[in-house]
């Protein structure tokens, strides 16, 4: 009776959908533009700009993916992202409800609601990993090539064939800015220091630029490169001291939930304790949400290392 009762309610929601002519996308467009808008008040605009307030860990979430989509070019997927994310809301509502654990219900909704969220960002790290070991290896030749000629726009025309994308397209457009636009090197610089999110990357621009009125400052440049490799060596050595932990979260979450089937076939009575009493659902909605809890903060403590000055 309660499957039937959901595919009813599904069907009265496509009803609405159809007759408004509304798209899914429009709609959680609209929904989660709701939900990460700020407050109206000025008191609340003052605390959370100064830093007193931090934002609600639902808009938070959606304002890091949103910001991550932006910075690797993937804008477009956002109203895409919230789809997905409010589908599978409904869905572990709806699962949760097929169980009769209605107490498991929110717990599976909103834990199933952030999962698109940490997905973004984990892809996040991956792109910012790759994005660092391509500035290493294209700051490194540029830098070479600079102290070789003195002659920044030079020293990318040489290099600029062996650059991999997306650290490609930022020095073409330096050279398409230098040569098409205005021959100013120092406010192409600043034009391209902000294109790549790394703090390496705007120290070194900055740098270059110092260089255009005294060469003798050309010999920083080599260090700066540097702080690329440490990094790298950081992260490689983090990476190898959370894969342990990370692989030991995701076995005793597969125990966990592997334990209700198994507690069917071992004892029935234990398992309609587990699934079919009041105190067996509260037990369950805990675990559940300890389970989304926790891999809140592997997905935050999976983040890589970044300089920052």
């Amino acid at each position: 009776m309660t499957a039937i009762e959901l595919l009813a309610c599904a069907g009265l929601i496509t009803g609405v959908f159809l007759i408004l002519g509304l798209k899914p996308t429009e709609f959680t467009d609209g929904l989660f533009a709701f939900l990460i808008r700020p407050k109206g008040s000025i008191r609340e605009d003052i605390r959370e700009t100064s830093g007193r307030k931090k934002p609600g860990p639902l808009r938070r979430e959606i304002l890091e993916a949103q910001g991550v989509l932006e910075m690797t070019g993937r804008g477009r997927r956002f109203s895409l992202v919230c789809a997905a994310a409010l589908a599978l809301f409904c869905a572990g509502g709806s699962a949760a409800i097929l169980l009769g654990n209605f107490f498991l219900a929110p717990v599976l909704a909103v834990g199933f609601l952030f999962l698109p969220f940490w997905y973004v960002k984990l892809t996040a790290s991956h792109y910012k990993r790759d994005v660092s070991a391509e500035l290493e290896t294209a700051l490194s030749v540029i830098t070479t090539a600079y102290l070789r000629t003195e002659d920044i726009v030079t020293a990318v025309e040489e290099n600029i064939s062996y650059l991999n994308p997306p650290v490609s397209k930022v020095f073409k457009d330096f050279l398409m800015q230098i040569k098409m636009v205005s021959p100013d090197v120092e406010t192409a610089l600043k034009a391209m220091r902000g294109k790549i999110d790394n703090e390496v990357f705007r120290e070194w621009c900055d740098a270059v630029s110092d260089c255009q009125n005294d060469r003798s400052l050309k010999t920083t440049l080599t260090p700066i490169v540097a702080k690329l490799s440490d990094m790298r060596n950081v992260n490689a050595e983090l990476e190898y001291l959370i894969a342990e932990p990370r692989k030991e979260f995701l076995i005793m979450v597969i125990f966990v939930v592997g334990n209700i089937p198994l507690m069917y076939l071992l004892n029935k009575d234990w398992y309609h304790v587990l699934m079919h009493t009041p105190l067996g659902q509260v037990i369950l909605s805990a675990t559940a949400a300890a389970i989304f809890l926790s891999a809140g903060f592997v997905v935050k403590l999976t983040r890589p290392i970044e300089y920052r000055r």
